[in-house]
């Protein structure tokens, strides 16, 4: 059996070892086809440009897909590298996309079809290791605000739910149950009658007579019917299951094939954790080694050379040279194996070429001043014949490392030298060594520096000579962050966190996966572009978008530093519509702490002006600490109000908006914490105001009749039933056009009840059950649709949108007219 397992796990390890060499193929492609998008293109190929910045965009989240496999299944620790470059440029891109397109939810169908891909290609992976790795950390944070909520748990469970005394729950049980007994007899002695008044009438009408032959016939034209029946109904499942439209028979099967390979995943994650802490272990260890046993011939050495540095170039000069500056390399470029002569020359060519920069500085100022107005009338003359290219990537550096690494070390490096998955310590042991190296360097460099002024005191008779500080450069001076004001010195985290708790600012989010937020793709976005239409997005795009602009931004601090910068999000849309779900999964996904500042949660809490400093000061010092964290805004748009009505005004929505906004521009791009605001009506706030808050607006749709069968099949198989073919979901689908998905979830919950479920097995459910429920609810009328449409086009990138879409229609009715006159 050891031996099958060991040659399983060998198998598999060499599957991952094709995976890999087959993605690094890919990634090199790739690398070459970012070439051509980094030259400027004029606007008029705006959709070349488009369709192959879109290719690239889909090509990578492939390459994301794989490499998270890679991630999550690879034993090697050295190996387990580049997932975060790789999702870095796919948040890039997608920003790109946006830039070209002005829309949040580009139409990619056109090209996932010319690529032969599916819309499950779509599909933006969430790395495994999200969780996986903060796993300890929220176990103890759970069990911190579990601890603390017990505490006040008392006091507010005697208030709410008062003890039943025994002797009325025994009356209130016996009740129930003599019910229950009398319904049940009722419904013995209604079949009973029933039976009798069926007998009775056959007595009175008489029993028809057959010959043996004519009955034989009746009943063999009975079964022969019976039986054909039962076989259409089987071709015509297995022609179903075939196309996809039911699921497989042989689910139980295909369960069981999937729990056996989820046991592999997880045998093999187990086995990564336990290589990963040896292999943490071995970096201390031959970090420390090194030092110990290599440093000190490495310090001797380093001293020679500098000192024989120090010799050349006096009898080459004539004196002692100045030593290098640390930001210039310090004595590494003594180490680059270059002459004295060579490193002089390098060391004044840096000096000239910074006095020439501050000298052509100086005399451009009144050029740049003469110049702007120039420029300023070119950009606006030729605003039209902006060029479109791909903006600088952060990511691309880090990609190129990582490729360059596997090429260099492990592509051509068989399995067979370390068949048990262990890492490599001839490779720590080069990468340790560059490190104890740059350590020793710098301390060699203090020693040096100031043995290079002894020397000049001792030979030259000549004082050290004081290093004139760099000069700052002219031109633009860079914006000053204010430093925010520690308004709780003497207080500690732990207390500031449960004094958040306390006041329920600080809570429990409940798990939900981005994946229940179900809704299928939208199919001809593209059609629609090409018949001058605005397509909506499907809830399908909301989840990428959620996934690509919190999700992955917030789970990794290296995906985090290389992606665009998005400080807060705004989710617009009815009620019922998934926001606070969206909130919660961004939660669950990521492992982050759920801070509600919501106006109705903010009452009577923290007053005067003060207490609102102090509360955004807690809550964002706390959200650092802790982070990653989500600070949520329900109602968003009161904080905004532009009159704030009666109801509100002891509620006093508006009057952490200040103190929000500014703690919003402290944040630095290393914190990753994130602003989510959710609202139903934001056309009752300030729209300058909001977005200049909420730098990004997601709209999310009403879901049209894909995304509503997807819904209601997916609702009711959560509640555990199968759907069968007496269930016509396509019908109910058709019927919720109006209808939210919350509301859609209520009207299954009010169907399918304890005692419904019980029933299952008897009387399968219909879909005329579930509309009676349905037509009780209200629905989202179409004035308050549009009515949303309308206030999204009037958001910053909305508008850039309406005036591209003017400009190409201008464009295209002067091409018209130039065809007409020519006929």
């Amino acid at each position: 059996m050891s031996e099958e397992a060991s040659l399983a796990g060998y198998l598999l390890s060499r599957a991952f070892q094709r995976l890999w060499d087959s993605s690094h193929l890919i990634l090199q492609e790739l690398l070459d086809q970012e070439q051509p998008l980094l030259e400027p293109v004029p606007h008029r190929e705006r959709q070349s440009f488009r369709y192959r910045l879109s290719s690239l965009y889909l090509y990578y989240l492939g390459l994301l897909r794989r490499f998270d496999t890679l991630h999550d299944q690879t034993v090697q620790p050295q190996k387990r590298r580049l997932l975060d470059g790789v999702a870095g440029r796919v948040l890039e891109l997608k920003d790109d996309l946006v830039r070209v397109d002005l829309c949040e939810t580009p139409c990619l169908d056109q090209v996932l079809q010319d690529l032969k891909l599916s819309p499950a290609d779509l599909e933006v992976p969430i790395p495994k290791y999200f969780q996986l790795e903060r796993s300890s950390v929220l176990r103890e944070r759970g069990h911190m605000l579990a601890d603390l909520l017990s505490r006040l748990e008392p006091v507010f469970s005697e208030e709410s739910f008062p003890v039943l005394p025994r002797t009325e729950a025994v009356i209130l049980l016996q009740r129930a149950e003599r019910a229950r007994q009398g319904r049940l007899r009722a419904t013995f002695m209604r079949e009973i009658r029933k039976e009798e008044e069926r007998d009775q009438k056959i007595r009175e009408e008489g029993q028809p007579r057959f010959s043996q032959d004519k009955a034989a016939i009746i009943i063999q034209k009975v079964w022969k019917g019976y039986q054909q029946r039962k076989r259409t109904q089987q071709d015509r499942r297995t022609e179903m299951e075939f196309i996809g439209m039911l699921p497989s028979s042989s689910q139980a099967e295909h369960s069981a094939v999937m729990s056996q390979a989820s046991l592999g995943e997880d045998v093999r994650r187990l086995l990564q954790t336990e290589k990963g802490e040896a292999f943490q272990s071995a970096m201390v260890k031959t970090h420390d080694a090194l030092r110990e046993m290599e440093g000190p011939d490495m310090r001797e050495k380093m001293k020679e050379q500098i000192r024989q540095w120090f010799i050349e170039c006096r009898a080459l000069t004539g004196r002692f040279p100045d030593y290098p500056d640390e930001s210039l390399g310090g004595s590494y470029l003594i180490f680059a194996d270059k002459t004295p002569e060579q490193v002089k020359m390098e060391l004044e060519a840096q000096v000239q070429e910074s006095k020439k920069k501050d000298q052509k500085k100086s005399k451009g100022k009144e050029k740049e001043k003469k110049e702007k107005k120039r420029k300023g009338d070119m950009t606006r003359k030729g605003e039209a014949d902006t060029m479109l290219r791909l903006l600088p990537s952060k990511s691309i550096p880090v990609i190129n490392a990582g490729h360059e690494e596997y090429t260099n070390l492990w592509k051509n490096r068989f399995d067979s030298l370390h068949p048990n998955q262990s890492f490599d310590s001839e490779i720590l042991q080069v990468e340790k060594r560059k490190e104890v190296e740059q350590e020793i360097r710098i301390q060699v460099d203090e020693l040096m520096h100031q043995e290079l002024k002894n020397l000049r005191l001792a030979v030259d008779k000549e004082e050290g000579r004081p290093s004139k500080p760099p000069k700052k450069k002219m031109g633009k001076k860079p914006e000053k962050r204010k430093k925010e004001k520690d308004l709780t010195p003497d207080r500690s985290v732990d207390s500031l966190f449960e004094e958040l708790i306390i006041f329920g600012l600080l809570k429990k989010c409940e798990t939900v996966a981005l994946k229940d937020y179900v809704g299928d793709c939208l199919c001809l976005g593209s059609t629609l572009n090409l018949a001058n239409k605005l397509p909506m997005p499907s809830l399908f795009d909301t989840r990428q978008n959620v996934a690509l602009y919190g999700v992955l931004r917030l789970g990794s601090p290296d995906i985090h530093s290389t992606a665009p910068l998005i400080r807060s999000i705004l989710l617009v849309g009815p009620s019922g519509r998934g926001k606070k779900m969206l909130v919660k999964a961004m939660c669950t996904e990521t492992g982050a702490n759920l801070f509600d500042l919501s106006p109705g949660n903010l009452q009577g809490k923290y007053p005067c002006k003060t207490g609102v400093q102090m509360l955004v000061h807690i809550v964002f010092k706390v959200a650092r600490y802790l982070q990653p964290s989500v600070i949520w805004i329900g109602d968003a748009e009161k904080n905004f109000y532009k009159r704030v009505p009666k109801e509100d005004k002891e509620m006093d929505p508006k009057r952490i908006k200040k103190a929000l906004t500014k703690a919003l521009r402290l944040l630095n791009p290393g914190d990753r914490v994130r602003l989510m605001g959710t609202t139903d009506r934001p056309q009752a706030a300030e729209m300058k105001g909001l977005c200049r808050t909420y730098e990004w607006v997601l709209l999310l749709p009403r879901p049209d009749y894909a995304s509503r069968y997807v819904l209601w099949k997916h609702m009711i198989e959560a509640q555990g039933v199968q759907v069968t073919q007496s269930l016509d979901v396509s019908a109910l689908a058709k019927v919720s056009d109006s209808y939210t998905p919350g509301r859609t979830r209520q009207a299954i919950q009010a169907v399918l009840t304890e005692r419904r479920l019980l029933q299952l097995s008897k009387r399968p459910p219909v879909a005329s059950e579930f509309l009676g429920h349905l037509a009780k609810l209200d629905p989202v009328y179409r004035e308050e649709e549009e009515s949303l449409k309308d206030w999204n086009f009037k958001t910053p990138l909305g508008k850039k949108r309406m005036k591209l879409i003017k400009d190409q229609d201008a464009t295209e009715g002067a091409r018209l007219a130039k065809e007409k006159k020519r006929k």
